[in-house]
C-alpha cells in the first residue's frame, strides 16, 4: 500500500503593494550629480584664473630681494656697492619713514596696487619719487605733471634728450605707457615715441619726480643689455639711501598699517567675485528645479499602491493640515455617491428631495437627516470621528431596509 501523495502547497497570492523601485539609469544617475560636478568645475576654473590673473608683485616683480628674471637684485647690489642703500619697504607709510629717517628716492614699483590713501601719504613725503608703469590714479597723486594718453611698443631707443643720465646712458629697453609733459609744465621727455615719452622727469619743489613707462630695465634679465644698467644707476645712484615700495597684496586693502585689520581682508577681491557668481547660479539652479506654483494636475501613479494606504495618506494629509471641512465633504460626498442609486434618485438630485425619500426609507428625523449629509463641517477630530460613525450608521439603515 503506498503512502499519499502530500497535498500540493496552494498557489501563492500575487503581492499587492509598493513596487520595488528601479536601478537608476547612467542617464538618470547623471542628472542628479551633474549640477554639483558643474559647481565643483566653476570653483577649480575661478581659482585657477585667480591664480593667473594675480598681480606679478606677489611673485617678486621688481623686488630687490628677488632673483628672478622680473626681479631687481641685481640693481639693488650695484646701486649697494656704489655707496646706495636699497631699504625695502612694503607699505606707504613705511616708504614715508624711510624717507623722513633719510632716503632721497623713493621707488614706486606697482602703483596700480596701492589704495587712494596709499598714494596721498606718498604724495606728502618730501622725497623724490621714481614711478614705474603707473596708472591714472597714480599719476594724478604722485606726477600731477605728467599724463599717460596712450601704449608705446616695448623695444630699444634712442633718448633723444637733454637728460644728462639718458644722454650717457645711450640706447635703453623702453615703452609701456606714453607719457606726456602738461602743456607748460617745465621738464624733460626721453626716449620717445610718436607723441609720447617713456621717460620723464620734472621738478615739483624740491622733489624730483621720474616716470617711466615700463620696469624692463631695471629687471635681472635686462639689466645688462644696452644701457639699461648705466640709466638706472643714474637715476638712483647718490649718498644715501633709495626706499625701495613693494607693495603687498596682503596688506593692500589695510591701508597704511603693518598688520591687516581682519581675517575677512586677506582674501582678494577675485574670491568675493566667483563666490558671487556660484551664488548667482545656485539661485537660477533653485528656480529652475523648484516646484511650480499652480493648481494640482492629476498624474498615473508610477507604482501600485493599495487602496487602504492611499486612503490612509489622504486623511494622515486631512489631519496634519486640519482640514476638518475637506475630510467631512470628502466622507459625505461618498456617502451620497453610494445612496443615492441605491434610493432610486437622479444624480442631479437636490438635498431636500434626498432628505425626504432617506426620511421615508428609515424613518429617521428628515432635519437631523439634513445635518448629517449638509450640515456645517465639524469643529473638532472627535466630531469628524462621530459624523463618519453616523454616516456608517445611516448607510446600514437604509439597505437593511
Amino acid at each position: 500500500m503506498t503512502a499519499a501523495a502530500p497535498p500540493a502547497a496552494p498557489p501563492a497570492a500575487p503581492r499587492v503593494g509598493l513596487a520595488e523601485p528601479a536601478a537608476p539609469g547612467g542617464l538618470a544617475r547623471w542628472r542628479q550629480v551633474w549640477p554639483a560636478v558643474v559647481i565643483i568645475a566653476v570653483v577649480i576654473v575661478g581659482g585657477i584664473v585667480i591664480a593667473v590673473l594675480r598681480p606679478s608683485a606677489q611673485d617678486g616683480f621688481l623686488d630687490p630681494a628677488s632673483t628672478l628674471p622680473d626681479g631687481t637684485h641685481a640693481l639693488a647690489d650695484i646701486l649697494a656697492g656704489r655707496g646706495t642703500q636699497v631699504v625695502r619697504v612694503t607699505t606707504a607709510t613705511a616708504a614715508a619713514a624711510a624717507a623722513d629717517g633719510g632716503a632721497g628716492t623713493i621707488v614706486v614699483t606697482s602703483p596700480g596696487l596701492l589704495t587712494g590713501s596709499q598714494l596721498k601719504v606718498l604724495a606728502r613725503t618730501p622725497a623724490s619719487i621714481l614711478l614705474i608703469a603707473p596708472d591714472r590714479a597714480a599719476l594724478a597723486a604722485l606726477a600731477p605733471g605728467v599724463t599717460g594718453p596712450a601704449s608705446v611698443a616695448p623695444g630699444l631707443r634712442q633718448p633723444r634728450c637733454g637728460l644728462t643720465a639718458a644722454r650717457l646712458a645711450g640706447t635703453a629697453d623702453m615703452g609701456g605707457a606714453g607719457l606726456r609733459l602738461q602743456p607748460g609744465r617745465p621738464g624733460v621727455s626721453c626716449y620717445p615715441a610718436g607723441r609720447a615719452a617713456s621717460l620723464v622727469q620734472y621738478s615739483a619743489g624740491s622733489r624730483q619726480v621720474t616716470v617711466l613707462g615700463s620696469g624692463v630695465a631695471l629687471e635681472n634679465q635686462h639689466l645688462a643689455a644696452a644701457g639699461n644698467a648705466a640709466l638706472m644707476l643714474n637715476l638712483l645712484s647718490h649718498r644715501g639711501q633709495v626706499a625701495w615700495l613693494v607693495p603687498n597684496l596682503q596688506f593692500t586693502a589695510t591701508g597704511s598699517g603693518s598688520r591687516p585689520s581682519s581675517l575677512w581682508s586677506l582674501i582678494p577681491l577675485g574670491a568675493y567675485l566667483v563666490s558671487l557668481q556660484l551664488a548667482i547660479a545656485v539661485l537660477c539652479v533653485a528656480l529652475w528645479r523648484a516646484r511650480r506654483l499652480g493648481r494640482l494636475v492629476p498624474e498615473p501613479l508610477p507604482v501600485v499602491v493599495r487602496a487602504a494606504e492611499t486612503t490612509e495618506g489622504h486623511a494622515r494629509l486631512y489631519q496634519a493640515r486640519r482640514a476638518r471641512d475637506q475630510a467631512a465633504a470628502a466622507l459625505r460626498g461618498a456617502a451620497l455617491e453610494r445612496l443615492v442609486p441605491a434610493l432610486g434618485l437622479p444624480p442631479a438630485a437636490d438635498a431636500q428631495s434626498i432628505t425626504a425619500v432617506l426620511a421615508a426609507r428609515c424613518g429617521l428625523d428628515a432635519g437631523r437627516l439634513g445635518v448629517l449629509l449638509f450640515g456645517p463641517p465639524p469643529g473638532s477630530d472627535a466630531a469628524l470621528v462621530r459624523l463618519a460613525d453616523d454616516l456608517d450608521a445611516m448607510e446600514r439603515e437604509v439597505r437593511a431596509r
